[in-house]
């Protein structure tokens, strides 16, 4: 895994935690209220260690925080990173709602031109041509064929 260090690192780690499901589950989970990691872990069909290595990968993101009393280990959610990648997916929301608006208006009026000025064509025309047009090649009676082509 490539680890880079630069000022966007948060954001990376947010987006990094969120890319695998089981760590959406469980922060999903954790939505609802606070749990152990014997209760985060009971709905997966794998084992405890895989499980709380997930909760550190969420852990180091910010994204969870764990109380330990014990040997009882609770986690709960801290929603901090989520709003500063919401806030991220919501600045090109913005973008890309702009680029697909101002493609749509060059659509339509790009259509409504090329309605007016492409000619039509002459549906009872019985032609070969799949465009309509005439046909640059010579009928089927005069193209030559084999090695007296040139002759």
């Amino acid at each position: 895994m490539v680890n880079y260090r630069n000022t966007a690192a948060p954001l990376d780690a947010t987006f990094a935690a969120l890319s695998d499901p089981t760590r959406r589950a469980i922060l999903a989970r954790l939505a609802r209220g606070d749990a152990t990691v014997t209760e985060l872990a009971e709905p997966f069909p794998f084992s405890l260690p895989a499980v709380s290595k997930h909760l550190r990968v969420l852990e180091k993101a910010g994204l969870l925080e764990r109380e330990i009393d014990g040997r009882v280990h609770r986690c709960r959610l801290a929603p901090a990173p989520m709003k500063g990648a919401a806030q991220w997916i919501e600045h090109y929301r913005v973008f890309w709602e702009k680029q697909f608006d101002a493609l749509e208006k060059y659509l339509a009026t790009t259509t409504a031109q090329e309605k007016r000025t492409w000619p039509q064509q002459n549906k009872a025309r019985n032609s070969r041509s799949k465009s309509g047009g005439p046909s640059r090649r010579p009928g089927k009676g005069f193209s030559p064929r084999g090695p007296n082509a040139n002759s």
